[in-house]
C-alpha cells in the first residue's frame, strides 16, 4: 500500500473533506475538515485500508494563524502493511471542540484527556473528560503558547531563543 493509494481512496470517498496533503519525511499527512475527521478515521479503520491502530492524538497551537490556531493531530498505523498516516484538523480558538474517537479506539480515552489537559481542546462525546496530569484547579493549559518561556526580568534570554 502506498501513500498515493491511501490518498486516492480517501479523496474518492470524501472529496470535500481533504483540505490539503503533503508527505513530510515520507509520511502521508492530510488536513481534514474538523467536522469530518471522525467519519474519515472511521472509514480508515473499517475499510480495506485497515488503519486499525491509533498511535497518538496530540494538540498543536499556532497563535500567529488565527483561523487555524488550534489543531488536533491523529497518527494512524496499518499494522499489516506497516503504513502510517497523519491527519490534522484545525479550529479557531473560540471553537476548540472536536468529536471524540473513544467509540472507535479505546486507547483514545487517555490521549484525548491529555490533549484536553495541556491544550484545552474539548472532545465531544468523551466519557470522562477531565485533567489527567495537571491539577484540576490549575486554571490554564500549559502547552498553549500564551506565556513567556522565561522570567521577564532576565535580560540574558528571550523567547526567540526557544523558537518563538
Amino acid at each position: 500500500m502506498t501513500n498515493e493509494f491511501v490518498l486516492e481512496a480517501i479523496t474518492r470517498e470524501f472529496p470535500e473533506s481533504v483540505l490539503s496533503h503533503s508527505e513530510p519525511y515520507g509520511m502521508l499527512t492530510m488536513e481534514i475538515k474538523k467536522e469530518d475527521i471522525k467519519k474519515v478515521i472511521h472509514y480508515l479503520r473499517d475499510s480495506s485500508l485497515e488503519f486499525n491502530f491509533l498511535t497518538d492524538i496530540c494538540g498543536i497551537h499556532y497563535p500567529e494563524i488565527k483561523e487555524k490556531e488550534i489543531g488536533v493531530v491523529y497518527h494512524l498505523h496499518n499494522m499489516m502493511t506497516n503504513v502510517r498516516i497523519r491527519l490534522k484538523a484545525f479550529m479557531t480558538r473560540e471553537n476548540m471542540e472536536v468529536d471524540s474517537m473513544t467509540e472507535l479506539f479505546a486507547g483514545a480515552n487517555w490521549m484525548e484527556r491529555e490533549t484536553y489537559d495541556f491544550f484545552g481542546i474539548k472532545f465531544k462525546g468523551h466519557p470522562d473528560l477531565r485533567p489527567i496530569l495537571n491539577m484540576e484547579d490549575l486554571g490554564y493549559h500549559p502547552m498553549l503558547k500564551e506565556y513567556r518561556l522565561e522570567d521577564g526580568t532576565r535580560t540574558d534570554k528571550n523567547d526567540s531563543m526557544f523558537g518563538r
